[in-house]
């Protein structure tokens, strides 16, 4: 599955953090971002598109579903593929 956090929506409530803090981070400018193998995914559309493994679906759901600002997106399971729920 395929996440996405939009920092332009994000309140930087940091409830996705408290989540899956193995999926998401906020940083020092007080947004939230995707962690992606131990590096944080700042750049802005596809670049900032993650893969996120099958265990860890839920909590990315629950976190997307929780967020205040609406800002975390989930979708299909590749970033090449256009998401069917769009």
């Amino acid at each position: 599955m395929r996440v996405l956090v939009d920092q332009d929506l994000c309140t930087g409530d940091g409830l996705c953090e408290e989540i899956a803090p193995d999926l998401f981070q906020l940083a020092a400018d007080g947004l939230c971002y995707l962690r992606q193998g131990g590096q944080l995914l700042r750049g802005r559309g596809p670049a900032a598109v993650g893969q996120v493994a099958p265990e860890a679906e839920e909590s990315a759901r629950e976190a997307a579903d929780e967020c205040p600002g609406e800002c975390i997106f989930v979708g299909s399971s590749s970033p090449q593929e256009p998401d069917p729920a769009a």
